[in-house]
């Protein structure tokens, strides 16, 4: 502690960003061992594309509902606690989907066990969500913005690369146990190594910095307030879109699973391999994206993103060929949502006031939720209740969901602008950006040395923060 108390609060920061690398880590494992296996494991407990939609759809509706409460209590404790319970109680969680194994194993089906899991589910949801804006909130302070794309990009890399590894390793387990038919055993296994990787994930956490926030009085509006003036602000109609490209992509996304490891009955190793795919060109894609964010923003970014990835679950229809599904549809998918999300993520640094982050962070995932259950919703009834014989009913929602994505980036994305608008060149014509990426401008890496970024004046910036 004393260590600690003699650094400088720019070192203080330092470690900060370091431990949160190391924290991202440890709840990358948590992901590829357990989230990775959550829709598999459903379907061995004999759960309906129904359920697996509504194990889906419900999380994500209720767990950003848990940020409205999260955003509320940095008022009363301080960011970090409110975090760090907020992971033990995540982590705990996964020892409930381990029992739930263990039901099944020694007793066999119920028709509790697909109830609970959702339940158990949900909870888990609510458990990661609760400390999310926190969280936003904390490790902002921790990165100034002269390195935000580069940091985060760096730190995102790093994650998807243990996740990968985690969901590697995984799959050979999986693939082993479902040759020696105690499958379940696998499943169980995998869910105590999650939960144990999440409570590290606790307890690099606490170790992190923080600084007393001073929060002004009308620093709070409620959630009406906010969806009553989204259409008249820039924040507000870029959450908007947020949340609408979550409701597209979600009118598939549930189901790539289900095709997979049911509709084309792959061994666990191919689905592991096809699974993250995506994860592994995003995770080659980060840093080029992070430096064309530091040059030209984060709304050309994500411009770009979602050009990218309207026509991805399209291009699942043309072959069930692995090596396809890998290099086409995973290649396309993992590209842009790289753009996409690093996107979305700095631009609410860029647009909203540190007092303001936790409840607009909260805000904005509460209508991406809504977004989510919304269009997983609407996936589930088109597979549940639409029946073509000669015609997979999981394709027509992959072509619905692109569609509607096509949609959304028509209507929405021209209306979002960028912040920090006197800071970026930008270029009428996409295509530009591509010519450009091709010869390689934006990667070099003497253009953008890490630290020398130079920032916006300060009164520029404030004026068009939320």
């Amino acid at each position: 502690m004393s260590e600690q108390n003699n650094l400088t609060l720019d070192q203080k920061y330092a470690r900060t960003r370091k431990l949160s690398i190391k924290e991202g880590m440890a709840a990358s494992i948590t992901g590829g061992a357990g989230e990775s296996y959550i829709t598999p494991f459903a379907l061995e407990l004999k759960a309906s594309n129904f359920q697996i939609s509504l194990l889906s759809g419900l999380a994500s509706l209720i767990g950003p509902i848990a940020q409205l409460g999260g955003s509320r209590l940095i008022e009363k404790f301080s960011r970090r606690s409110i975090v760090v319970t907020s992971v033990i109680l995540h982590a705990s969680v996964w020892f409930i989907f381990a029992s739930l194994g263990g039901w099944f194993y020694f007793y066999g089906q119920s028709y509790l066990l697909i109830p609970l899991l959702i339940l158990a589910y949900i909870i888990y949801a609510l458990a990661g969500s609760l400390g999310g804006p926190a969280w936003f909130s904390l490790l902002g302070d921790a990165v100034p913005e002269n390195i935000r794309g580069a940091y985060f990009s760096n730190r995102n890399k790093i994650n998807i690369a243990v996740n990968i590894s985690a969901t590697l390793l995984a799959s050979l387990l999986l693939f082993y146990a479902k040759e020696n038919q105690w499958l379940i055993l696998a499943f169980i296994s995998l869910f105590i190594i999650a939960g144990i990787a999440r409570y590290f994930s606790a307890f690099f956490l606490s170790k992190h910095h923080e600084e007393k926030m001073s929060l002004p009085e009308n620093y709070f509006f409620s959630l009406w307030q906010f969806i009553r003036k989204a259409p008249s602000n820039n924040f507000g109609r870029f959450a908007i879109y947020v949340a609408a490209i979550n409701l597209a992509m979600n009118i598939s996304g549930p189901f790539f699973a289900i095709y997979m490891w049911r509709d084309l009955a792959l061994n666990p190793i191919w689905y592991t391999i096809i699974s993250i795919s995506g994860s592994l060109f995003t995770l080659l894609f980060m840093p080029m994206w992070g430096k064309f964010a530091d040059r030209y923003g984060n709304r050309e970014l994500l411009k770009i993103g979602s050009l990218i990835i309207i026509p991805a679950s399209v291009l699942w229809l043309f072959s069930a060929n692995p090596f396809y599904l890998i290099f086409v549809p995973q290649l396309v998918t993992g590209v842009g949502w790289a753009a996409f999300s690093l996107a979305a993520s700095n631009f609410i640094y860029d647009s909203v006031t540190p007092e303001r982050r936790a409840i607009c962070v909260a805000y904005q995932n509460v209508l991406s939720g809504l977004g989510v259950f919304l269009g997983a919703g609407l996936g589930g009834l088109i597979v549940k209740y639409i029946d073509f014989k000669s015609f997979n009913i999981l394709f027509l929602a992959f072509i619905l969901s692109a569609i509607v994505r096509s949609v959304f980036v028509s209507l929405i994305l021209p209306s979002i602008k960028e912040v920090l608008s006197d800071k970026y060149p930008t270029k009428e014509n996409p295509l530009l950006y591509f010519k450009e990426l091709a010869i390689g401008e934006t990667i070099s890496s003497h253009l953008y040395p890490l630290g020398e970024i130079l920032g916006l004046k300060k009164g520029k910036e404030e004026q068009n923060k939320f």
